[in-house]
């Protein structure tokens, strides 16, 4: 489906009382899918070495383990002999063994040992490719990473110190969790912010885009006078997304940017499951250490104010942008961005279909019982 630009969407939207049933985004806000990329599984302390756990990610079940050599694996959830869960196995060096009958793989997914048996058998295991950064586990739900994991695009290269700072579930789509960090107009209404911000974006890759602020707010309010005897630039915010599910909002004078990640992942009936994370460059020596720590504390403040005033709306919001207005352009952007990227399906992961895919199909499956009768 090609995506529509923000100008068609204002004609539709004068044009008819209801817009969005002609150009309905496919992927955005909808419970049954979700982005190929990489997605949080948990954080990396909560997986020691030698241990296994369970986890479900995006409606599939998964097992997870950290090896000797201190990598992490992530497995189909079920053994392939008769569907016990490897969870209720144990880890022998970088391999996993099922609890059940003893057959044992190794960290490719590949049968090694069955005890009753001289040769394993030649049986692999579904695995995904699972990395580990700013203190979290990703996982990629394709066959091979395309894109890399998340990052903050000013510290690519940089050493980081990272916390974990909230966990948190919320009633509504993660698409419209995210795009509440450029929706500038809650920014008066709910967080009384008395700045203006007109953004600016810039696709990185087919998953990633950022949208930065080009104005300098409004010099009479009393944030702006406050600052201005100390800093003369325009503060900077800007908003980077990932894969539709990873934000990562960089706040601050240039010479102290605060990092705050919202890392969030769908749950069963279009909910959200989140990760905050806070981010900063690595400074050297005790006094680097204590301005980390300063950094740090100021960006939790930050993210659960951006957090607190939004939750009540998370939780009873029926999401509908039938009436986009001009200064929801950058939403219409991100939109945009989203239904250009591969989709999923929640459970199966498989590559998600348009409506007229669909269609398509399903004469072709018409025409075929035709013939065959």
């Amino acid at each position: 489906m090609k995506p529509f630009t923000f100008s068609e969407t204002l004609k539709m939207n004068f044009n008819s009382q209801n817009a969005s049933s002609t150009r309905k985004p496919k992927t955005f806000n909808n419970p049954e899918r979700f982005i190929e990329g990489w997605y949080w599984a948990m954080p990396s302390q909560n997986l020691r070495v030698g241990k296994v756990k369970a986890i479900t990610l995006l409606g599939r079940k998964l097992v997870i383990y950290r090896g000797k050599d201190k990598r992490v694996t992530t497995f189909d959830a079920y053994c392939p002999h008769m569907g016990a869960h490897l969870a209720e196995g144990k880890v022998e060096g970088n391999e996993l063994r099922c609890f059940f009958h003893q057959w044992k793989f190794d960290d490719e997914g590949f049968c090694v040992d069955i005890p009753c048996l001289e040769e394993p058998l030649p049986i692999k295991l579904k695995a995904w490719p699972t990395a580990e950064k700013y203190g979290m586990i990703w996982i990629w739900t394709g066959e091979i990473p395309l894109q890399p994991l998340p990052f903050i695009p000013e510290l690519e290269q940089k050493e980081c110190d990272t916390a974990i700072v909230s966990h948190f579930v919320t009633n509504c789509h993660p698409n419209v969790v995210i795009i509440n960090a450029i929706d500038t107009q809650h920014f008066h209404t709910v967080h009384k912010v008395p700045l203006e911000l007109i953004f600016e974006k810039q696709e990185l890759n087919q998953n990633a885009i950022t949208f930065s602020n080009t104005t300098r707010g409004h010099e009479s309010s009393f944030l702006i006078k406050l600052i201005r005897p100390f800093y003369k630039n325009a503060l900077t915010y800007s908003v980077c997304y990932w894969y539709g599910s990873t934000s990562i909002v960089t706040i601050g004078p240039d010479f102290l940017h605060l990092h705050i990640m919202f890392s969030l992942r769908l749950l069963e009936g279009g909910k959200t499951e989140g990760r905050t994370l806070l981010v900063t460059k690595k400074r050297k020596g005790i006094f680097g250490w204590l301005c980390n720590r300063v950094v740090l504390w100021l960006g939790n403040i930050l993210g659960q104010e951006f957090l607190k005033g939004d939750a009540k709306i998370f939780e009873s919001i029926q999401f509908d942008l039938r009436t986009p207005i001009k200064v929801d352009q950058p939403i219409m952007q991100f939109i945009n961005h989203l239904e250009r990227q591969t989709s999923l399906c929640w459970g199966t992961w498989l590559q998600a279909r348009s409506p007229h895919e669909d269609e398509r199909r399903d004469n072709r499956d018409k025409w075929r019982d035709v013939l065959n009768d």
